[in-house]
Parts: structure tokens; sequence; C-alpha cells
């Protein structure tokens, strides 16, 4: 009889961790009108992509795993909420972007590389892997050739930054 209280214990605990993976934020600050928190709730309505599987490779290109079965959304459709701070649309190619995890590892894009080219088609924020959701967000940007550099585990902050 303890072994199966001890189980649903343990059963119950997964579920509420599950619960709490879709709570998860993505706060998106700097040079725009207003802040945004993004949730998964958020996602509703946008296109989701898939990818069967994404090699994950280093600095030098060695391989260091593969995530597969992934879903999620554009990073760009998100970033389409954004009001940027521009007087004009010319100035959008002087913004940049810092994608930050919660451990502090930070990544970044240019405007024009998201927006005006294939990178923007691909880069992919991930909310399920291998069919199931994941701890968290995680960033993806599958045309890159070293995948690992621009892999964003857990992302909690995007940075929205102009050159002056």
């Amino acid at each position: 009889m303890k072994i199966i209280k001890t189980f649903t214990v343990i059963m119950l605990l997964s579920a509420s961790l599950a619960n709490a993976q879709h709570t998860e934020t993505i706060q998106v600050t700097g040079a725009i009108k207003e802040p945004l928190t993004v949730t998964e709730k958020c996602f509703s309505g946008l296109p989701v992509h898939s990818l069967d599987s994404l090699v994950i490779l280093n600095h030098a290109m060695e391989y260091k795993s593969t995530l597969r079965k992934l879903k999620g959304v554009l990073l760009k459709d998100i970033l389409a909420k954004a009001q940027f701070k521009t007087a004009s649309p010319k100035e959008l190619s002087t913004f940049y972007l810092i994608c930050k995890a919660k451990d502090g590892y930070q990544v970044v894009y240019s405007w024009n590389e998201l927006f005006n080219g294939e990178t923007g088609d691909k880069a992919m924020i991930i909310t399920q892997s291998e069919g199931s959701p994941k701890e968290g967000f995680a960033l993806v940007t599958p045309t890159d050739r070293a995948t690992g550099r621009r892999y964003v585990k857990n992302l909690s902050d995007i940075i929205i930054q102009q050159i002056h």
C-alpha cells in the first residue's frame, strides 16, 4: 500500500511539474515601445513549425547531440508583436537582439538576419521535443552550420538594442 501511495505522490508531482513548464516566460525588453512578456498562450494563433531532427554541432563542428521531433514557433513571429522604437523603417537595420538563457548564456541576431533573410524563416522557439513539452523554452537556428552556437536552452530574455 505504501508503494502505491508513494507512486501516486510521484505521479502527482510529475504532473504538477509538467504543468509548471507551461508557465515559463520570456521577457522582451529594450528599444521597444512596451516590454512584452511571452508565455505559451502567446503562441496560440501562430503557425506551428516542426523539425524531424536537428543535429547540434559545436564551434569546432563536432557532434554534441541530436534534437528530435521539435515543434515551436518562429522567433520573428513573436518579435512581430514588439514595436521597435524607431522614427523610420530605415533605422530597423540598426537593431540587434540579445537572446539570453536563465544561466546567462547569450546569443545575438540582427534585425536584418531575422526579418530580411533565411535565418528568420527558420530560427525557432521550441515548445516541444520528442513529443513532450520542454522544460522552459529553447531557441534553435537550423540554418547555422555550428548549430550549438545559437542553441539557447531555457530562453528567458530577449533584449532589443540599437547601434548608434
